[in-house]
């Protein structure tokens, strides 16, 4: 194994991490890329390219083995079902055997070459380095819901949360031994990872389109992957919770004062059928929402307490197959 020059010591072994579903046209476009990197490195650091799978239904876990099966460097792990995106995140990092990970996403939008940017700022001594994207190619209305959700996340969150960043970063190795005492099954891992401390810095940079392939990540999912961040990094949503039933009741003992009043002023004055009923339906409607997000939270503890696996090993490649989930 090639040995740093004059240290007599292992070069730093890097860890690319790669979460990927049906992405079967960008496997090998990303490959190439990366693989022009690592040479371009090779004096510098040792690499290893490490898929997760999550289920995919096209012909990715064969593009995969087959890239496998020309390069040692690259490990692979395909899920027995579809496990979601962070827990995709999750399991890549647990695998990873790297002084330092790389994330980044099959699809190319963010582009690879950066990552030796963030490897000169490892060195530096900087144990999280992210990318900012300071543009990215979408219409306007998705992009101007983003940066509000990321804007609402970090005024919502306990700790600073980077704003315009995504899942592409590097990490020192404490942080992956950080996160092996994790306990959970919904991730935020960008708010995670920013909470821990440690010296973080950003590093902008403009996001292009995807090429090849659809964006697995619809309205929906993005709106459930914001809900989780604000529920997982902040206790203001049960703070709301009982201050607004503070408020709802003494906005009622106030208006019970008040008709108390108008009825003694005022004997012959109609009974107010319709805003009874109006006030009983905001009331109802009120009480649902103020459980239902104490419920989001009691089904946080379940899922801990439940301790069901982060993800499920179906097959792997180049990886110790003893490791079975997680």
């Amino acid at each position: 194994m090639k040995k740093s020059r004059g240290a007599g010591k292992l070069l730093p072994l890097i860890t690319i991490s790669i979460p990927v579903y049906n992405e079967e046209e960008n496997i090998g476009p990303l490959y190439n890329r990366l693989k022009r990197l690592a040479d371009k490195m090779k004096g510098s650091a040792r690499f290893e390219f490490l898929f997760t799978d999550n289920n995919s239904t096209d012909n990715t876990w064969s593009a995969i083995n087959s890239l496998a099966g020309i390069d040692d460097r690259i490990r692979g792990i395909r899920f027995s079902r579809n496990f979601g995106f962070q827990r995709s995140i999750y399991a890549n990092y647990m695998h990873a055997r790297g002084d330092a990970i790389m994330q980044i996403d099959a699809d190319l939008q963010d582009p690879p070459e950066l990552l030796e940017n963030f490897y000169e700022l490892w060195k530096q001594g900087y144990h999280i380095v992210y990318g900012i994207r300071r543009k990215r190619k979408e219409i306007f209305l998705i992009n101007f819901i983003r940066r509000v959700g990321y804007w609402f996340i970090d005024v919502l969150s306990e700790h600073p949360v980077p704003q315009n960043a995504g899942d592409f970063r590097l990490i020192d190795r404490k942080i992956i031994e950080v996160l092996k005492n994790h306990r959970g099954t919904d991730f935020y891992l960008r708010g995670i990872i920013a909470g821990m401390g440690f010296r973080q810095i950003g590093v902008e940079y403009d996001r292009e389109a995807r090429v090849t392939g659809k964006s697995k990540f619809n309205a929906f999912q993005l709106f459930r992957l914001g809900y989780t961040a604000v529920l997982n990094h902040s206790t203001l949503p049960l703070r709301f919770a009982s201050m607004a039933g503070i408020l709802l009741l003494g906005i009622s003992m106030l208006g019970g004062i008040y008709y108390l009043f108008l009825k003694i002023s005022n004997p012959s004055l109609p009974e107010g059928l319709a805003s009874v009923h109006i006030l009983v339906l905001f009331s109802m409607g009120f009480q649902s929402l103020l459980i239902g997000i104490i419920g989001e939270y009691l089904r946080r503890v379940y899922m801990t307490v439940r301790s069901e696996p982060i993800a499920i090993i179906q097959d792997t490649v180049n990886v110790d197959k003893k490791k079975e989930g997680l």
